[in-house]
């Protein structure tokens, strides 16, 4: 957990599950892959179950974190939250039972906001009736090329306040990227001693189409070795759009009342 993060479009980090497995390419250089060997190396205690070698790594295997749960009611002050920073809430190892006290610890607390992000759309959609979806949890799906943008029509099955697309690493043109029903698109290229450099057409096709589809447009970062190397201005300015919530979930009635 972190009080304070460097994501540009976030405050704070929640991590009550970590680990997690490389599904597609998006995935090659997966910094949190990374940084869970790091910590293992340093002694954390959360990181030192390792994932499976072809898909993990030391560190990164899946784990749910009973002592986690509670840390965003201790929260006094408002924060947005990035939750699973260190992980993917809707990986198959991690059970039914403990998605939803994630999100009913989220219902309690409302007075933060809290952005979810996976490239598991499809658990995501089948899942997406039984849990709570208040306005405060905004839920995103990782499209990082064409051959991902069915995460969106999975996406658009979740009755999320906010339904977000995080295009980073871009690793290709999203030409046909459908955005009817998305709020808020994060776009970035990647960063890291081995990065993909994005082209810059695909990062203006993005905000193009974001602009004419009225979706809130962010642009994070050009990436290169290290996050900021390449800077965040696109056409001599900065993106940094956020999205408005709004409501697209129906809380249950309680039986016996009324």
């Amino acid at each position: 957990m972190a009080d304070k993060s460097s994501i540009e479009w976030t405050e704070a980090t929640w991590n009550p599950t970590t680990g997690c497995d490389r599904i597609t390419s998006g995935c090659d250089n997966c910094y949190a892959l990374t940084l869970a060997k790091r910590l293992k190396a340093m002694g954390n205690p959360k990181y030192q179950l390792d994932g499976d070698p072809r898909t993990s790594g030391p560190g990164f295997g899946v784990q749910t974190h009973e002592d986690a749960l509670d840390v965003p009611k201790r929260w006094a002050a408002p924060r947005v939250v990035f939750v699973n920073s260190m992980s993917d809430l809707f990986h198959a190892r991690v059970p039914d039972e403990f998605i939803r006290r994630v999100f009913d610890v989220m219902a309690e607390t409302p007075r933060h906001t809290y952005q979810l992000l996976t490239k598991r759309p499809k658990r995501l959609a089948r899942l997406a009736g039984t849990l709570p979806w208040p306005e405060n949890v905004w839920m995103g799906v990782s499209v990082e090329d064409a051959a991902q943008c069915w995460r969106a029509d999975r996406l658009r099955e979740v009755p999320a306040a906010v339904r977000f697309i995080s295009a980073e690493p871009l690793l290709g043109p999203l030409d046909d990227l459908d955005l009817d029903g998305i709020d808020w698109l994060i776009a970035g290229g990647e960063s890291g001693p081995n990065h993909r450099p994005a082209d810059p057409l695909w990062i203006d096709g993005l905000r193009a189409a974001c602009g004419d589809a009225g979706v809130a447009f962010f642009f994070k970062q050009w990436g290169g070795r290290t996050p900021k190397a390449g800077g965040r201005l696109l056409g001599g300015r900065t993106f940094d759009e956020m999205p408005v919530a709004r409501s697209r979930w129906t809380e249950p009635a309680l039986v016996g009342q009324g």
